[in-house]
């Protein structure tokens, strides 16, 4: 079986979640596993750019990306938070790989609107590096950074990267591991199970905004390319994806 994990920047940022979580996907990998890992950064990104007194400036949930936060989204997603949770892995036995999209052409993108600067629309991912490593034992960590063919570098969205990664890898499952516990209805209680209807309804009606409206829309981007199940679980839970995987009933299940 083939999955891939997308864990959200607020997971990683203390190393005692960071740790969990590394151990918790090291025996889910153990267990047969083709596992591929796609991570965010978002609140580090934040963190980084306030300590260096440069404003983040957001369009429709989208951080505006200029050269100087290129810079800064390689030393933070390329650098430190993909180095870190490669760090938890190994220490835990797995045989992490730190990538980009930038490596070996791994996911190609492209500018999504000059407005928002080095904001990239991943376009598609070559599952080529990914299947040589998840075949030889290897776990790829992917940083949502990507690129094209003209040397350019791209932020891109780490829900938008996750399915990218996963549909070019012919994921069987994609995960979204966040820091809430699912997709909430307008009753504010969590919903077990959505359809892309579902998701189109609760994004218009206003009570799916900014980060879940995100997932929501790439969690049926998924299931339109083919994704056969999408999950959004609190990645806070211990032992969520073995129980998400197992058929428990958490968080929330994306259905076509």
């Amino acid at each position: 079986m083939k999955i891939l994990v997308k864990l959200g920047g607020t997971l990683l940022d203390s190393a005692e979640s960071r740790n969990r979580l590394a151990n918790e996907l090291c025996e889910v990998q153990r267990g047969g596993v083709e596992l591929v890992v796609v991570h965010g950064g978002g609140k580090q990104m934040t963190r980084f750019l306030n300590e260096r007194g440069v404003e983040s400036k957001f369009v429709r949930g989208l951080r505006v990306t200029t050269l100087d936060v290129i810079d800064a989204v390689l030393k933070v997603f390329a650098g430190t938070v993909n180095h870190e949770l490669v760090s938890a892995f190994v220490a835990v036995g797995a045989r992490a790989v730190g990538l980009t999209g930038i490596d070996a052409g791994l996911t190609k993108a492209e500018q999504m609107d000059p407005d928002l600067g080095f904001v990239g629309r991943p376009v598609s991912t070559d599952p080529t590096l990914l299947n040589y490593l998840t075949i030889g034992g290897y776990l790829p960590v992917i940083a949502c950074v990507a690129g094209d063919g003209a040397g350019n570098i791209y932020n891109v969205n780490a829900d938008q990267m996750a399915v990218s990664c996963a549909l070019g890898f012919q994921a069987d499952r994609l995960l979204f591991l966040t820091d809430v516990d699912g997709v909430r209805g307008a009753d504010s209680h969590i919903l077990p199970s959505v359809t892309i209807s579902d998701c189109r309804q609760l994004i218009a009606s206003g009570v799916a905004t900014s980060g879940m409206e995100a997932k929501l829309n790439s969690a049926c981007d998924a299931l339109r390319g083919g994704i056969g199940g999408v999950l959004i679980a609190p990645g806070g839970m211990p032992g969520a994806a073995a129980k998400l995987l197992a058929g428990d009933n958490i968080g929330t299940r994306v259905r076509a």
